[in-house]
């Protein structure tokens, strides 16, 4: 099973009565992967009777969440797990969605072509897509882009998460003329307190996303760690990088963070022990009274963090989406 209950490990370092969990850490990007061929036999006018078999089976997704659910486990990587790096994937897939242009989004799989997969805040993310395409192998009728998604919701609840609604039908793009512009994706740090709070503010009302779905979909923070040589960053959030929980929150405003005295990018870290880190930009949302509100609402509900989570991420990975099954989404 995977290592989802991993933080019942550290709860007796946390203060009297409080879990300690974990956050999600970010990788880079290095060159495509997961590229797919297809082609069709022709015989006179019509397709090949293989070939439309083919194209009319259904992908049995039960079995791909089975397939996906067997790799989850990896020893000697992070830390015994690529769940968190399978959730950074479909997100970063999916959040360079722009609603006023209609473009981008998980629709498409275009992180496996140049330019996106070069990237910056994709580096790293290669070792996600390496790590699908046998699933794609064993499962032809799914797509590339449905497969990533259906990854990180299976790696969500494996690792102690909420269940998320998954709605197949995405396609995959040919070639990189599809890509969106570099730059869609939050940063760690724009340089200045106002600028951080403004920043992610921009990028996720730029997908459509509010202030309670910003706060909610960062709390993924609870899984994995940084590293320094892909976002140039290191450490993980919370103590259990390989559980999902509201612990990301709970550190947020119960820890004192300092500036780690350090020769790498500004970042944060706990001042009771200096093993965790926090980005410029997640101490954003305890620096805005808006954002903070959720914060603190989902530090002491956990249950109700979960519920707002699995919406928000549904939501997230199926912008732009126009012909996942059963229609329009509930947003």
């Amino acid at each position: 099973m995977l290592r989802r209950f991993a933080s019942h490990a550290v709860r007796a370092a946390a203060p009297a009565g409080r879990r300690l969990l974990s956050a999600a850490a970010a990788p880079r990007t290095a060159k495509t992967a997961f590229g797919i061929a297809s082609g069709a036999a022709v015989i006179g006018l019509g397709l090949s009777s293989v070939t439309l078999a083919a194209k009319e089976a259904k992908a049995d997704w039960d079995k791909v969440r089975k397939d996906i659910s067997d790799i989850l486990d990896e020893d000697g990587y992070d830390d015994g797990s690529i769940g968190p790096v399978l959730v950074r994937l479909a997100w970063h897939a999916s959040g360079t969605y722009d609603a006023g242009t209609k473009t981008g989004g998980s629709d498409g799989a275009t992180m496996r072509f140049t330019p996106e997969a070069g990237h910056g805040a994709n580096a790293g993310l290669a070792e996600a897509r390496k790590r699908l395409e046998p699933i794609k192998a064993k499962n032809p009728q799914a797509s590339v882009a449905d497969i990533w998604i259906l990854a990180s919701i299976v790696a969500i609840e494996e690792m102690g998460g909420p269940k998320v609604p998954f709605r197949p039908g995405r396609s995959d793009k040919t070639t990189g003329e599809w890509c969106p512009p570099d730059g869609r994706l939050p940063a760690a740090d724009s340089g200045t307190k106002p600028g951080n709070i403004a920043h992610v503010r921009d990028v996720f009302y730029r997908m459509g996303l509010n202030d309670q779905e910003i706060v909610a979909l960062l709390g993924a923070h609870a899984l994995g760690r940084c590293h320094t040589d892909r976002s140039g960053y290191t450490g993980p959030w919370t103590r259990a990088p390989t559980t999902f929980s509201n612990e990301y929150f709970r550190l947020l405003t119960e820890v004192k963070w300092v500036k780690k005295n350090w020769k790498g990018p500004m970042q944060f870290e706990n001042a009771d022990g200096g093993d965790l880190m926090m980005l410029p930009t997640d101490l954003a949302i305890v620096e805005d009274a808006d954002f903070k509100k959720w914060v603190e609402v989902y530090a002491k509900d956990e249950k109700k963090f979960f519920a707002d989570f699995a919406k928000a991420y549904q939501k997230l990975t199926e912008l732009g989406c126009r012909n996942l099954e059963g229609g329009k989404g509930w947003f």
